[in-house]
């Protein structure tokens, strides 16, 4: 069992957490400042949900590089600890090493964090441990496209290798990075790949893998795992791939074998600290395609914290106070939506003509019941810290007011 709050001897410098704008932040907010930590929430815009929350004592706003004002913000603030969500601001980071005094920076440091922004070198280190990974094609200027794109076979997924080392190009270029898209035949292939011939790079071609998403979290503290949790993707927007909209807790009996292999492959990357190897999970071939690592706080972690398994206090248990050892107890099993993008998805899939009415309908169905079963829990509203929730809505209203007045 966690120790009660009242029991823990934390230090009274505050931790700055940068990125407190998406419930991955809003929920390391909570959950330190849940244990008694002092929390400085961070956002780029007076809309982050972590400003709102009664775990916050203070917040501030800045959207400029953290080079331009974090050092200075460290020594005014007097701050023990620095935590970042984002992997913009990982490896904005990674690249200031020495400049914040006695301050802990909770993160990884370069070489570690490209390992795992890299997929190539990632499925490079999975392989060496026997872990499945997708057939890939890194398409070069020197490759014949055409040649190659009528040799696979189909469907295939399509995702850059390092998102972060192409997003400045693609932004120049004028060009959206997409998180991952999908080709059923070589002519559809070519027509994405053609997009980004003028910049003579290309995104990675992996084999389509079935089955469905799973994710298992590891905090990693000196070559092992002291606190474990895993969950499998329910819905995503969008549909195709995306964000996890709705997921469920999965017990950690269930793929233990497979748990195994993941804090070998974090291990072996000489990883420190919170990451989730996701994989999709074929059940018809108990086939486990590792997909990528998370190297941060990941987008599903309200679901963990639901259940108990709080990785942002077991970071700065083990960072900041130096403690060893297992991190919590048994888990509770439940389910966590993001009740937005959730809804999107459920409007897409209603607006998708292709699908059968009766299919549409079942989903509309899905969406609305999900509100009454007692095991979902949610990625922003709790009725312990509402203030996100009501902040969360009050700026929505304020964005439709002004997108109508205008």
């Amino acid at each position: 069992m966690l120790r009660a709050i009242a029991d823990l001897a934390v230090p009274d410098k505050p931790v700055l957490v940068l990125g407190a704008d998406s419930p991955i932040g809003l929920t390391v907010v909570r959950e330190l400042g849940a244990r008694g930590v002092p929390v400085i929430a961070h956002g780029r815009s007076d809309r982050a949900l972590g400003r709102f929350s009664r775990f916050a004592k203070d917040s501030l706003v800045d959207a400029r590089p953290l080079a331009a004002w974090l050092p200075d913000c460290a020594q005014k603030y007097g701050l023990g600890a620095i935590m970042a969500v984002s992997e913009g601001h990982l490896l904005e980071l990674a690249g200031l090493p020495g400049q914040f005094g006695d301050c802990r920076v909770l993160s990884p440091d370069a070489a570690r964090l490209g390992v795992v922004l890299d997929k190539a070198k990632t499925f490079a280190a999975a392989k060496q441990l026997g872990i499945s990974v997708p057939g890939d094609w890194q398409p070069t200027a020197n490759d014949d496209h055409a040649e190659r794109a009528a040799a696979l076979t189909y469907p295939v997924a399509i995702k850059w290798a390092d998102p972060n080392a192409v997003q400045a190009t693609l932004e120049a270029a004028g060009l959206a990075l997409e998180k991952v898209e999908y080709a059923v035949d070589a002519a559809q292939l070519s027509a994405i790949l053609g997009r980004y011939d003028a910049l003579g790079r290309w995104p990675l071609v992996q084999t389509y893998c079935p089955g469905y998403g799973l994710g298992q979290m590891l905090h990693m503290a000196e070559g092992k795992a002291s606190l474990r949790f895993q969950h499998r993707r329910l819905r995503e927007f969008p549909p195709s791939g995306g964000v996890s909209s709705f997921c469920a807790s999965i017990p950690l009996e269930q793929h233990a074998a497979q748990l195994v292999q993941s804090e070998a492959l974090l291990a072996a990357l000489g990883w420190e600290g919170p990451a989730m190897v996701e994989y999709r999970f074929d059940p018809a071939s108990a086939t486990y395609w590792l997909m990528e690592i998370n190297g941060r706080f990941w987008g599903s972690i309200p679901l963990a914290w639901h259940c108990g398994a709080h990785f942002a206090w077991e970071t700065y248990r083990c960072g900041v106070l130096g403690e060893r050892g297992p991190g919590a107890g048994p888990v509770r099993q439940r389910r966590a939506r993001y009740v937005i993008p959730d809804a999107k998805r459920t409007v897409m899939v209603l607006r998708d003509g292709a699908l059968p009415l009766g299919q549409r309908l079942a989903v509309l169905g899905r969406f609305l019941l999900d509100f009454f079963d007692p095991r979902v829990r949610y990625y922003v509203w709790s009725l312990r810290d509402p203030g996100p929730f009501f902040g969360d809505m009050a700026g929505i209203v304020r964005r439709l007011w002004h997108r109508d007045s205008t």
